[in-house]
């Protein structure tokens, strides 16, 4: 039996699966935790990845590491960091992003320049925020990498140039998404002086090998790599709904979205990733459930006491602003209550109203690459809710599909390792987990009145920001 590693280093944890090259099949895994914040010193990955990968990393014939994406790891000429890394969700860029976005030309501009609008994610917004406000540490600055960047080279031997792939690089702000190739005049601006970049691996190749020889795949980023764990094809549209939520698609043509609405990332074996986020989603049934004083299990009890459009009360879940629609200063807005509303038409209101969000979010994505959906899936630790999975294939208008509970990230980039192994054109084809398919009478009429609300709130705003 061949093995080969997947490694995921995400935000919260390392995870490590050893999985069967043959058929895909998870043969053992281990797990590391890493230190909370939204910036974190990246040495503390390193020991995480040694912690877990022990005794797994001698059993494997290849393997490769996905990453948390935007990530800025920022090196000086000895290869030490200058500072703690500044992880996607530190929001502190969010000004350098709008400054980059009209120096690059505009929305628009920046969108055909990287294949998306930035926003304070992006690596390249927080090598503004260092140049402006630690000149000290910028001007020390001679390389930059991602997180699966850093944790690829350390396990690669000694002196291994860093490498990355196109994935993970499109969600920088200086990597021309469309064309495949780094802007590095695009980080020059931002950092305000050249900095070294990794070397791009392609595709199902092997990018370099540990001291003990075992071939390292060129990894990419969480998201490319959960694609790839779930063998998503072009017409998969793949909604997550965790504490944000998240439509994305394999597309074979790349998207620039002036909006900003969808990024246009690359993906992980030659296509495209576009990908839609809502920041409000799992947290919505939290908040709801505290508010009526129940468990998650009475919240989806209630829920399906009521009955479709909860009474006539509906309500927009922009608790803490909105990214999709872009309303950074909304708030939750509810609308429909009378005498007659009862507890179970509350809670049924809070699964629709997330629903009806994560329905803009696949709609926003499907007018975006013009192709429609030829299968809907849904992960995220919410749809063991049994009220969420019967009322997903009815607010969303369509059949949703479960996959099974599992490590697709980590497990993509164990398919991503066999690939390269295997030296073939494509990713090996495992055996597709068994999946449920979830089925329901459509509620159209539930969107409709959401979508009412969502743009009458829209008109309010715009009418309350021209008084000001």
């Amino acid at each position: 039996m061949t093995l080969v590693l997947g490694i995921d280093s995400s935000t919260q944890s390392t995870k490590a699966v050893l999985v069967d090259a043959a058929d895909g099949q998870v043969v053992d895994s281990r797990t590391a935790p890493h230190p909370p914040g939204t910036e974190v010193d990246p040495q503390a990955w390193l020991s995480a990845v040694d912690e877990a990968t022990e005794g797994l990393l001698e059993r494997a014939a290849a393997l490769s590491v996905a990453g948390q994406q935007h990530g800025m790891v920022a090196l000086d000429g000895e290869g030490h960091p200058v500072r703690d890394a500044l992880l996607w969700n530190d929001t502190r860029s969010a000004g350098a992003a709008r400054e980059l976005i009209e120096e690059i030309g505009g929305p628009q501009a920046c969108a055909d320049a990287v294949g998306s609008v930035l926003v304070a994610s992006f690596t390249v917004t927080k090598l503004r925020w260092l140049r402006d406000h630690e000149p000290d540490r910028a001007a020390r600055v001679e390389s930059v990498l991602l997180p699966h960047d850093h944790v690829s080279r350390h396990l690669a031997a000694p002196g291994t140039e860093p490498f990355t792939d196109r994935g993970d690089a499109s969600g920088t702000g200086y990597f021309a998404t469309a064309g495949g190739t780094w802007r590095p005049d695009l980080l020059e601006r931002a950092l305000g002086r050249a900095a070294r970049l990794p070397r791009l691996v392609a595709p199902g190749t092997v990018a370099a090998e540990t001291a003990g020889g075992v071939p390292v795949a060129g990894g990419t980023g969480d998201n490319m790599g959960a694609a790839l764990g779930m063998a998503l094809e072009p017409g998969d549209v793949l909604v997550s709904v965790g504490t944000s939520g998240v439509a994305s698609a394999i597309s074979t043509t790349p998207v620039a979205d002036g909006t900003g609405v969808v990024t246009g990332f690359a993906d992980a074996s030659g296509g495209f990733l576009p990908m839609v986020t809502t920041m409000n989603a799992a947290g919505i049934l939290d908040l709801q459930a505290r508010w009526l004083g129940v468990d998650h299990d009475g919240l989806a009890e209630l829920a399906l006491a009521s009955t479709p459009g909860a009474g006539g009360v509906t309500f927009l879940p922009y608790y803490g602003g909105e990214r999709t629609p872009n309303r950074p200063d909304a708030t939750g807005t509810w609308t429909g209550l009378s005498p007659r509303t009862t507890r179970a038409d509350l809670a049924r209101a809070a699964y629709e109203a997330l629903l009806c969000s994560l329905a803009d979010a696949v709609e926003a994505l499907v007018a975006a690459t013009g192709e429609q959906p030829r299968r809907l899936l849904m992960v995220g630790g919410a749809t063991r809710s049994p009220a969420l999975r019967a009322l997903a294939p009815a607010v969303l208008g369509s059949a949703v599909t479960l996959p099974p509970t599992g490590e697709y990230v980590a497990l993509g980039a164990a398919r991503q390792a066999a690939w390269a192994l295997a030296g073939t054109d494509a990713p090996p084809a495992w055996a597709t987990p068994a999946t449920t398919v979830l089925e329901a009478d459509p509620t159209p009429h539930v969107r409709e009145v959401y979508a009412d609300l969502r743009d009458r709130t829209r008109a309010w705003t715009t009418a309350t920001e021209g008084t000001r």
